[in-house]
C-alpha cells in the first residue's frame, strides 16, 4: 500500500528528474558533479530515498537553479509533515489488526508509556468484548472491514507488558470515559470492574481526573507518550506521530499539569466504583 509518506516522496524524485532534465544532464552527470554513486540519484529520483536538505541544495546548484533550493526545502518539509500525519483511511484500508500489530511492537520497544484518555478506557486496559465493541464501531463509522477478532487478539496480546517487570505504565483518565457507554451495560460493568482491580498494581499508576477538578490546563485529546521519543495523538481523520524534542517536551508537561489534578489509590477506586454503582444492571 502507498503511504502519504511515500506518495510526496515520489513527487520530490519527480521534480528532481525534472530540474536535472531541464538543464540537460543525465543522471550520471549530475552524480559527477557532486561526487555521488549514481545508485544514490536514482534513488532520489524514483522517490527510494529521502533527501537531506544539502542533498537538494547540491542538486540545484548542479543543475544550474540555486532559486530552486527554496522550493525543494519547502517539498522536504511537506515530507516530513507527511511523516508525522498517518491517515486513518490508509492505516485502516485493510482493517484494524495491522494498526494493532503496530501498537504491540510499539509497546514492546518502550520501557514507560504515559497516557490521557478523556472518553474511553485506554487500550491496554480494555476488556476483550469492550475492545470489541470499539473495533465493531470504528469499522461502520468508517466503512472498513472489521478483522475483529484478529483486532482484539492483537490487543489482548499487547495488555501482556502490563506484566513485565521492565516496563511502567502511568495513565490518567477523565472521570467522563468511566460513564460514556458505548457498549451494552453488561459490558460496561466488567470493564470497570477490570479498571477497579488496577489501580494500586505494580507498575501501573491509573490517576482519573475527577469532574469538578481544578486544572492548570484542561485535557484537550487523547494522547500516548512513549519514552521520551514519541508521541501519538489520535482525532477522527488521521494519528500524529511526534518524535520533535519540543513536541515531546510539550506533551510532557501537559500530561504533568493534568496530573497535578488527579486522584490515585483509594480515591481513584471510589471514583471507579461510584461509576460501576451507577448502572442499571436490573
Amino acid at each position: 500500500m502507498t503511504t502519504d509518506f511515500q506518495t510526496a516522496r515520489e513527487a520530490l524524485g519527480a521534480r528532481l528528474r525534472e530540474l536535472r532534465t531541464e538543464a540537460g544532464l543525465e543522471g550520471k552527470d549530475i552524480a559527477i558533479k557532486l561526487g555521488w554513486q549514481t545508485s544514490k540519484v536514482s534513488r532520489l529520483q524514483n522517490g527510494k530515498q529521502t533527501p537531506t536538505r544539502g542533498d537538494l541544495t547540491a542538486w540545484a546548484n548542479a543543475v544550474g537553479r540555486p532559486a530552486a533550493e527554496t522550493e525543494l526545502h519547502g517539498l522536504l518539509a511537506a515530507l516530513h509533515m507527511k511523516q508525522r500525519h498517518r491517515s486513518w483511511r490508509r492505516q485502516l484500508a485493510g482493517g484494524h489488526r495491522g494498526r494493532q500489530e503496530i501498537a504491540v511492537r510499539q509497546t514492546e520497544n518502550t520501557k514507560m508509556i504515559r497516557g490521557l484518555e478523556v472518553s474511553r478506557i485506554p487500550g491496554l486496559f480494555q476488556t476483550p468484548e469492550y475492545a470489541r465493541v470499539i473495533f465493531d464501531s470504528n469499522a461502520e463509522f468508517r466503512g472498513i472491514s472489521p478483522t475483529t477478532d484478529a483486532a482484539v487478539e492483537a490487543r489482548m496480546r499487547r495488555q501482556e507488558a502490563l506484566y513485565d517487570p521492565e516496563k511502567t505504565f502511568r495513565f490518567l483518565v477523565c472521570e467522563a470515559a468511566l460513564y460514556h457507554r458505548s457498549c451494552p451495560v453488561e459490558v460496561m460493568a466488567e470493564q470497570l470492574d477490570r479498571l477497579y482491580n488496577l489501580v494500586g498494581q505494580r507498575r501501573i499508576e491509573l490517576g482519573i481526573l475527577p469532574f469538578g477538578t481544578q486544572l492548570r490546563r484542561t485535557a484537550p485529546h487523547a494522547f500516548w507518550i512513549y519514552d521520551r521519543r514519541l508521541v501519538i495523538v489520535e482525532t477522527i481523520s488521521e494519528e500524529l506521530w511526534l518524535t520533535g524534542d519540543e513536541d515531546i517536551t510539550l506533551y510532557e508537561r501537559a500530561w504533568e499539569w493534568l496530573a497535578e489534578g488527579a486522584e490515585y489509590g483509594a480515591p481513584a477506586r471510589r471514583l471507579i466504583g461510584r461509576a460501576r454503582a451507577s448502572l442499571d444492571l436490573a
